[in-house]
């Protein structure tokens, strides 16, 4: 496997150690100064203090090169990306719960087009019989976006959100629209603990991080990584880092379907990798059949217009958006998906490429529009990696 890093001297003898011992060779070249420009030209209209980028394909690293620093202190660590977690906020819903469950459908121990209900008996609301698996995934189920923040907060402890949870009701028949919903996220987090006898973030290590050597990503980091983990709140003028920024998954003891888990934008990347070798690891164990693998990261609902498509629990195209977070080059069988937090991942399938940017938005940001400025870079730096890939 070849990688391809920046030269920058700090950042690039770090690298090339942890990628050493990993037994795979470096190659230094010159800064793609294109990429580079993108991402210093959002930090400094401010709208995160530092990122993670990493570039590849299936069988190799293009580019991966950290950014700025953890906040805006000038003597704040400086981001690598082997080693800086941030919090990957809804990634999780990819990288753990849909991964998980595909991983149990792989198995046959959780069917699709099966209802919740059966998995789920709390799950009895009037109108919830009709909501199945697949409805969650492609959210299509008819349930709201999230439960009321004041409901969140007003739950005296996980118990109370989850009969909160299990009160919810779809807004709308299942399967006639897309709605994006954290709940169908918390919901298949639940099932996965019911189908496997063990919690998400048990059976995410186990099954998921272990077997793709995913050193850096899991759900409550220790105490010990704090230091290198990106804050994404304030609290009474101190950095908060470690605890994750989604209300409903704080609320649950910080393991969630929805949100939770946190890593390097190295695994990020070799987690693209798994998808792309269609679901196998690296040294060629296949951890899920690839006909699942395609299922799952092919589109499956689009109801046209200005509406989002989705796949099995990831994003696909069309994106809905005036700015897509996809760019505008990437291939039509592409599927992704972003994070409140500052966190994205898409992946070209047909061209074989992925581009997985992990930032800290949610810090402190210092422009007005650092959500704007987020949507622009991300499709600035798909459509780059494109043409990257396409001039090879």
């Amino acid at each position: 496997m070849s990688i391809l890093q920046a030269a920058d001297p700090g950042n690039l003898v770090l690298t090339a150690l942890a990628l050493l011992q990993a037994g795979l060779t470096t190659v230094t070249v010159r800064t793609p100064a294109k990429f580079d420009a993108l991402v210093r030209a959002a930090i400094q209209e401010g709208a995160f203090p530092g990122a993670a980028l990493a570039i590849g394909t299936r069988d190799s690293i293009l580019y991966l090169h950290g950014y700025g620093r953890l906040t805006w202190s000038p003597h704040s660590p400086a981001v690598r990306p082997e080693s800086t977690l941030y919090d990957l906020a809804s990634l999780t819903k990819v990288v753990a719960t849909t991964t998980a469950i595909m991983v149990l459908v792989d198995r046959g121990a959780v069917v699709l087009d099966s209802p919740v209900v059966a998995y789920l008996p709390e799950f009895s609301a009037p109108g919830t019989a009709r909501i199945t698996v697949r409805h969650l995934l492609t959210h299509t189920s008819g349930l709201r976006a999230d439960l009321p923040i004041d409901t969140i907060r007003g739950a005296t402890d996980a118990a109370a959100l989850w009969r909160a949870v299990f009160r919810e009701t779809p807004r709308f028949p299942p399967g006639t629209r897309v709605v994006y919903s954290d709940i169908n996220a918390v919901l298949l987090g639940e099932v996965v603990r019911r189908a496997s006898g063990t919690s998400l973030n048990a059976f995410t290590a186990r099954e998921i991080t272990r077997p793709l050597s995913l050193t850096e990503t899991g759900f409550r980091p220790s105490r010990a990584a704090l230091a290198r983990t990106a804050p994404t709140g304030v609290w009474r003028g101190h950095a908060i880092a470690g605890v994750v920024n989604d209300p409903t998954g704080a609320k649950l003891g910080g393991v969630s379907g929805n949100a939770g888990l946190f890593g390097s934008v190295s695994d990020l990347a070799a987690f693209a990798q798994f998808l792309l070798r269609q679901g196998r690891s690296a040294d060629g164990r296949m951890l899920v059949r690839s006909e699942t693998v395609r299922a799952f990261t092919t589109r499956q609902v689009y109801f046209g217009g200005n509406t989002e498509a989705r796949a099995l629990g990831w994003q696909a195209l069309p994106t809905g958006e005036q700015v897509s977070s996809a760019g505008s080059r990437f291939g039509p069988h592409s599927y992704g998906h972003t994070g409140w937090t500052g966190t994205s991942l898409w992946i070209d399938p047909d061209r074989g490429v992925f581009v997985a940017l992990l930032t800290n938005r949610a810090f402190a940001p210092r422009s007005r529009r650092s959500f704007t400025v987020l949507k622009r870079l991300r499709g600035a730096l798909a459509d780059l990696a494109a043409a990257t890939v396409d001039a090879r």
